[in-house]
């Protein structure tokens, strides 16, 4: 079983890295090789110039291909991965043309894996260990709240509160997006992330307070986590976090953000993105922070009979940036799950299985600074 790991961007290098020195066969592919070999040319030797082509020429039953690449690229390699009798391992969301291909996907017997990085991917580890820890405690009439914040940030703040690893206009972009999750019971819809930005209170070593908001869709989810049907929800929310203090920094931004339509807005995004990377980029060698809090309590009898949450405070270092240590080693480590047969075949996203998702947070904790399982009722 071969590897073909298709792009070698900034989040991509740690889990790359970590597969080549298993010895396992991969084969690195890059539009530019040049930056290939500036990132695992020490490593390996098997680096080729990316195109759909060159690859599907490579590729043959039973290999795995590994997509870095943008998210709308993802459905063509996982089509082709089918065809040619390959698994597929991507760290972005099941779109629904992903979804798609699930019968095709198992008539082939391969594994079309996906949202097995950070957001998502870890915090999917995390709530289905939450899940089945309290399904063994759970009572009738527990009324239930779930909450996964996660956010990359700077370990040294700057006056804008925020930096960027890469170009801003994706962040701006997601700005405009509107948000549903549920709140006392209800379906909540946010039309913009700013109407719903809250403080959040971390159980860290050192007590911290961030600023936190819903994204995207976050009721799917309630299915996908398993939560028993006759469970009541009240609140259910996957959000983002930021530092405290940006609602303030960038309240100029989501006031202009409000103001642009059609290809001049578009325009004018590009201009306002261009202006922060070139003065809140990442100065070289400086260290991020990725913090992710997961949590689900449930109230009995007017007060709280359950209630642990999962905390990760991770920065950059030598290995790298946080963020590309925590999308891309659980990336390698869905590849080695295809490779020893622990994941089904279909489209999925990260598993339940309670034995993998005690193997892969017992490696993410070795990337974090900090990792714990919190019982607030101790």
């Amino acid at each position: 079983m071969r590897i073909h790991w298709v792009g070698t961007g900034l989040s991509a290098i740690p889990g790359l890295r970590r597969l080549i020195g298993t010895g396992a066969a991969v084969y690195v592919w890059n539009r530019t090789v040049e930056k290939a070999q500036e990132q695992v040319g020490d490593l390996t030797q098997e680096i080729r110039e990316y195109s759909p082509e060159a690859l599907e020429a490579m590729v043959r039953q039973g290999d795995v291909v590994v997509s870095m690449l943008p998210a709308d690229q993802h459905v063509a390699l996982a089509r082709m991965a089918i065809a040619k009798g390959a698994h597929f391992v991507s760290s972005s969301y099941v779109s629904p043309e992903m979804a798609a291909l699930d019968s095709e996907a198992k008539a082939a017997r391969v594994a079309l894996v996906n949202e097995v990085g950070l957001d998502p991917g870890i915090d999917h580890l995390m709530a289905h260990d939450l899940v089945e820890d309290y399904r063994a405690a759970a009572q009738p009439g527990d009324r239930i709240s779930f909450t996964s914040y996660c956010g990359g940030v700077p370990a040294h703040p700057n006056p804008f509160r925020y930096k960027f690893s890469w170009s801003p206009l994706g962040v701006l972009r997601a700005l405009r997006s509107p948000s549903k999750s549920l709140r006392n019971g209800a379906v909540r819809d946010v039309v913009r992330p700013w109407h719903a930005i809250e403080p959040y209170d971390a159980p860290l070593p050192t007590p911290e307070r961030f600023e936190v908001y819903p994204n995207r869709d976050s009721l799917p989810f309630v299915r996908q986590y398993r939560f028993d049907p006759a469970w009541d929800v009240q609140d259910f929310v996957r959000g983002t976090l930021r530092l405290q203090g940006w609602q303030e920094a960038w309240t100029p931004v989501f006031t202009e953000i409000e103001t642009l339509n059609g290809p001049a807005g578009e325009a004018r995004l590009r201009e306002m993105a261009e202006g922060f990377w070139r003065d809140n980029a990442y100065d070289p060698g400086e260290p991020d922070r990725v913090i992710l809090f997961v949590a689900l309590k449930a109230e009995r009898d007017g007060r709280v009979g359950w209630h642990k949450e999962w905390v990760l405070d991770a920065q950059g270092n030598d290995r790298g940036s946080a963020m590309a240590q925590l999308v891309s080693i659980p990336v390698a480590l869905a590849v080695e799950a295809v490779r020893e047969g622990r994941l089904t075949t279909g489209v999925q996203a990260a598993p339940h299985d309670p034995a993998l998702v005690g193997d892969w947070l017992e490696q993410v904790l070795t990337i974090a600074q900090h990792m714990a399982k919190v019982d607030h009722l101790e």
